[in-house]
């Protein structure tokens, strides 16, 4: 069945390390037809297998080292912390490639208007995303976590039954 609702003919920007969460987002943009630009530094894009099976599946995934251009008139902007638990990564130097993806006033700026700002926490406040973004108005940051519970709590219904 065709999705008619507020995701499909959106563009969402994903800000960050090509990572477990921006294959979610890969995933998702194939099966529910959304426009989805990632920008990634060199050695942290995502792997090419995942975007070899989106491209076969006809999604519309675009990679770029740009954030701007990725985040240019887009609906939703979203990122991830950059240093996840057990990244064996050189922290300083995973930081150092990252800095120019944080999403801040600019990127927010270079989106569509009424955008939202999404991340799927904890938050690392000034590093992925300066606090006016992450407590401003077009942040829905915690109603996702609210969101999240209550799946959660279906799943553990779900697995009881």
């Amino acid at each position: 069945e065709e999705l008619k609702g507020p995701i499909k003919n959106k563009k969402f920007a994903w800000l960050g390390d090509g990572n477990n969460v921006a294959y979610s987002l890969i995933e998702a943009a194939v099966q529910f037809d959304f426009e989805l630009n990632l920008a990634c530094p060199k050695g942290y894009e995502p792997n090419k297998k995942i975007l070899l099976w989106a491209e076969k599946n006809k999604g519309k995934v675009l990679v770029t080292r740009d954030p701007m251009a990725a985040v240019n008139n887009a609906d939703c902007i979203m990122t991830d912390k950059w240093i996840s638990m057990g990244d064996k990564k050189n922290k300083s130097k995973k930081k150092k490639a990252l800095k120019p993806y944080q999403v801040n006033k600019k990127t927010m700026k270079a989106a569509n208007k009424n955008s939202i700002f999404m991340h799927c926490l904890p938050a690392s406040r000034g590093e992925e995303v300066t606090n006016d973004v992450l407590d401003g108005k077009q942040s829905v940051v915690w109603l996702e976590a609210l969101n999240r519970i209550h799946v959660q709590k279906s799943i553990i219904e779900w697995c009881f039954k």
